[in-house]
Formats: structure tokens, C-alpha cells, sequence
């Protein structure tokens, strides 16, 4: 008797799933949300997560603080928190000054983290990524540290939540990732401006290479993945810019949506769970002249420095549904966590933000920068 036909082949995503959390608060709910969770894990790697308790009046309030970080803190104030100033990759950066595929981010930014102390002298190199904030002045900010600090615990709580539905959309235990995660864990989280851009429209039967410097003048930031497991991005403002590249190489735009964060899966996720959990490349374009500024706020769940990269016993039939789904994806960015190329997660990551902000690696890690300028001439070559 001859064999079955296989399933087909997913098609490549056209738009972006959209999860409400509440549906997994519920046991009547839950196991429809976690089949199409795992869906969207599988499939798309980047989707949209509503009703997550969080309230209105915070979300206005972090809209609001981040707008006035830009456009009322005088220069002197950034510079006084600028992020070159500490060894930790947290602060303010200038237009230009990261860099994502070997071109200049166009946007302006703060990162900030859950607060942690100075690491001792003999704690590994990479635990100078755990660090006190470089705040804002309370003088020309005063809510803007509350506000923060309180949408960054609840974040905290969120993803710590959604991370253990993750865990059960894929057959593990909820706190089948709790090993991964410190006591008191970091997590990270920034404030983006994109300014505007003065770019002509791009011509009708645009060549590959017309089209690229077209999309290098409009890079607000260059298509990447997320590192660590999940990211939660609050769009600020109404403008399209964010998009995730599907199997075929389209960019499918990500529209704000009120009441909605963009959850994208991270190379983090990706290599615990054996690439069950796709992380899915994504960019941000600028906007162009006569749109306004465009502004967000993402949060990055963070994952214990000291841990070591192992897959999780994912069970097998899931195990298949990957093989199938990733027929559906399309990995052209360089992997950051390849397993046997560190010891610890945190070293990926030091020498991540390093390749990013080379300013910072100039001043605190002149020998990891002149290892990774290295690696990169020799890869062009």
C-alpha cells in the first residue's frame, strides 16, 4: 500500500498572529491559546500579545516619559548618562552610534535594566553587563525613573508568565526554563527614537543593489534577531517602521495596535528549545520627512549570564512539527548563540554589545573590539 503524502509545507506568514493573554488565565481558554501559541512559535517567531493587565495609565505614562527624555532633556543632561561613560552598555546613545548588520542604526536611545549592584573585582568579565542605571536627571524628569521602574517589574512578571505558557505550548513543564533564570534576573529594556529621514521614493524596477541603499539610508535599525528569549515592544507611536521577513524574504509590516505589545521569540529561545521556537529576523525603517518622529519602547526578558547552552528534552513529536515548520523560515542573520562557540551565555552577549556599540568597546574592551574587527575583515575577505 503506498505511503501517505507528507503534510503540506506552512505557507511563509503574511501577517502577525494576535495572542490575548487572558485567554491563558482561564482553563476553559487555555488550551486554545496554547495551540495557537505554539503555532505561532513555530511558524512566525514574532506576534502580537493583548489584554495583559497592564494599566492604561502606566502605559501613558511611559509614552509620555520617553517622549520627554527626547525632545525636553537638554544635550548636557544625555551626555551625563551616555552610555560609553560605564562598562555596562547602559545609557544614552547618539543618532548613528550602534550599528546592526555592518550599518548605522538611525535611531537615538536609553537602555536601562533592572537594578543591580557593581560587580565584585572578581566576578567574570561579562557580569560588567549587571550594573546600576544611568537615570535621568529627577530635576528635569521626576517621574520618569518611577514610571520605569514600575513598568519594567511588571514586564518582569509578564514575561516571566509567558514564558512558562511557552514551556507548556511545546510539552514542558511550566518552569521547564526557571533553571536559565537568576534570582534576582536582569532584564533590560530601552527607549528608541527614530527621527525622521529625507529618502526619495524608490524607483518602479529598483535593482538588488538600488533597493539595498535604499533600505541602508531608511535603517532605523538593521534587520536582526533578538537575542535572550523573549522581547516585548511597545509601539509609542502610530507609524508602520517595524517588520518581520517571512520565508520568501518579504518584510510583512508589524502596525501598532492599540492595547498590543510585539512579541518577538530571541536566539536565546531558540537554542534552548533545539529550534522548536523560531527567533525570526525583523528591521526597523525610519520614517521619512512630514511623518514625525517615531518612538518605542522595548523590553527585553533577560536570562542568567552564568548559564550554558543545552537543548530542552522537547518531545519528539514537536521535534517533527519543527523539522516541517522550518521549511517556513528564512535564517539568513548571523546566529549569535552557536553551541561550542561559548562557555556562557554571557559572553555571547558581551561580545554582541561590543560588535554593536564599538565606542563602548573602544573605552572598557579595546582587545575583545580588535577580536571582533578581525573576525568581520576576515569574513569580507
Amino acid at each position: 500500500m503506498p505511503s501517505s503524502p507528507p503534510p503540506p509545507s506552512p505557507s511563509p506568514f503574511t501577517s502577525l498572529p494576535l495572542l490575548p493573554l487572558s485567554s491563558a488565565l482561564s482553563p476553559t481558554t487555555k488550551p486554545a491559546f496554547l495551540t495557537a501559541l505554539r503555532s505561532a512559535l513555530l511558524n512566525v517567531g514574532v506576534f502580537y500579545l493583548s489584554d495583559m493587565g497592564l494599566p492604561d495609565a502606566l502605559l501613558a505614562a511611559v509614552v509620555r516619559e520617553c517622549r520627554g527624555f527626547f525632545e525636553e532633556l537638554p544635550l548636557r543632561e544625555k551626555e551625563r548618562v551616555e552610555m560609553k561613560n560605564e562598562k555596562s552598555f547602559l545609557g544614552w546613545s547618539r543618532v548613528d552610534n550602534e550599528t546592526t548588520a555592518f550599518n548605522p542604526d538611525h535611531r537615538e536611545q536609553l537602555d536601562l535594566s533592572t537594578p543591580h549592584p557593581v560587580p565584585g573585582s572578581t566576578a567574570p568579565l561579562y557580569h560588567n553587563l549587571l550594573a546600576p542605571n544611568q537615570w535621568p536627571s529627577p530635576t528635569h524628569l521626576p517621574s520618569f525613573r518611577p514610571a520605569f521602574e514600575e513598568y519594567m517589574q511588571r514586564m518582569s512578571h509578564i514575561s516571566t508568565l509567558f514564558t512558562s505558557l511557552i514551556a507548556e505550548a511545546i510539552g514542558l513543564a511550566p518552569d521547564a526554563f526557571n533553571k536559565f533564570f537568576d534570582a534576582d534576573q536582569q532584564h533590560k529594556l530601552k527607549i528608541v527614537k527614530y527621527p525622521e529621514v529625507e529618502v526619495p521614493d524608490l524607483p518602479v524596477g529598483a535593482s538588488k543593489t538600488e533597493r539595498k541603499n535604499w533600505e541602508v539610508q531608511r535603517q532605523g535599525v538593521g534587520p536582526h534577531k533578538d537575542s535572550m528569549l523573549t522581547s516585548y515592544l511597545l509601539q509609542a507611536s502610530d507609524q508602520l517602521g517595524l517588520q518581520a521577513q517571512n520565508a520568501r524574504g518579504n518584510w510583512v509590516d508589524c502596525k501598532p495596535i492599540t492595547g498590543t505589545l510585539v512579541v518577538a521569540i530571541g536566539q536565546g529561545m531558540e537554542a534552548l528549545t533545539d529550534g522548536v521556537c523560531a527567533a525570526t529576523t525583523h528591521r526597523v525603517l525610519s520614517p521619512r520627512r512630514g511623518e514625525g518622529a517615531r518612538f518605542s519602547i522595548p523590553f527585553f526578558q533577560g536570562v542568567s549570564y552564568d548559564a550554558k547552552f543545552e537543548a530542552m528534552d522537547v518531545p519528539h513529536e514537536v521535534l517533527k512539527l519543527r523539522d516541517q515548520a522550518r521549511k517556513a523560515r528564512r535564517d539568513d542573520v548571523e546566529f549569535t548563540f552557536v553551541k561550542g562557540r561559548w562557555g556562557h551565555l554571557g559572553e555571547a552577549t558581551l561580545m554582541n554589545r561590543i560588535k554593536s556599540h564599538p565606542d563602548v568597546g573602544e573605552r572598557w574592551y579595546p582587545e575583545l573590539l580588535r577580536k571582533i574587527q578581525g573576525q568581520q575583515g576576515a569574513a569580507v575577505l
